[in-house]
């Protein structure tokens, strides 16, 4: 297996809630190496946490992030993703501190699918919690008051809750699947010009499928961003290609 060109920064080891390591098992999430089809180098950000970047997005975790980034570069890294899409507030920090491509959070594709399913239609984005998703978060991404964009959020859903209300207990994944694919469903029941669902939340991923099949919508996420940088810079290729 090649070199990696592409790291991800994480939450700091024995900050994470049990939930959230529960689903970080699955292929799919953005910490699992399963989830990539190109080799990838995870480095943890101390401090970093749901307290540090979705409650109270943290400065100090910032510049930690963009001195990791530094260090990232100067060992030949290309691109530089983030394990929680709440890392959107930072997006033009972070991107404007370190030289290579930056992409904190699935909340990037939004402009980019609204162009595809037209000014006229909606875009769904399901995010863990639609209260810490703030209008700073979306305009970082670029995503501006006159796009159809439907904020549904996971905080009422009662077993998804536990990951922040309960972060020492075990969650049922199957009860978990079930309000995620009922929240992306009510969605679409409430809003008739939805074309397209945008995944904010890292952990959402390996549900994608699922959730396709159920609305019979496309669904965007971290994983379809993270192909569409690593196809970007070299790191993957389609098909193949002979020099001319």
């Amino acid at each position: 297996m090649s070199e990696a060109k592409i790291s991800i920064l994480q939450w700091e080891a024995g900050l994470v809630p049990m939930g959230l390591m529960q689903l970080e098992s699955l292929t799919g999430n953005s910490t699992n190496l399963d989830s990539y089809t190109f080799p990838v180098k995870f480095v943890q950000v101390p401090g970093a946490c749901t307290e540090t970047i979705i409650i109270n997005p943290s400065r100090e975790v910032l510049k930690r992030m963009i001195d990791i980034g530094n260090d990232l570069e100067k060992e030949g890294i290309k691109a530089i993703g983030t394990s929680c899409g709440f890392n959107a507030i930072f997006q033009q920090e972070l991107a404007n501190a370190l030289s290579v491509p930056i992409f904190s959070s699935a909340l990037l594709q939004v402009p980019f699918v609204q162009n595809l399913v037209g000014s006229k239609n909606g875009v769904v984005v399901i995010t863990a919690n639609k209260e810490s998703l703030t209008k700073v978060h979306l305009q970082a991404c670029g995503i501006t008051d006159d796009m159809n964009v439907y904020i549904y959020g996971l905080e009422d859903a009662k077993e998804w809750s536990k990951i922040f209300n309960k972060p020492d207990e075990s969650i049922d994944m199957e009860i978990v699947e079930r309000e995620i694919i009922d929240t992306a469903k009510k969605a679409v029941y409430e809003h008739e010009n939805i074309k397209a669902i945008v995944l904010e939340c890292t952990d959402l991923p390996p549900f994608a499928q699922k959730i396709r099949e159920a609305t019979g919508l496309p669904v965007f996420d971290f994983n379809t961003m993270a192909n569409y940088v690593a196809l970007g810079i070299g790191n993957i290729s389609l098909y193949n290609q002979t020099e001319v």
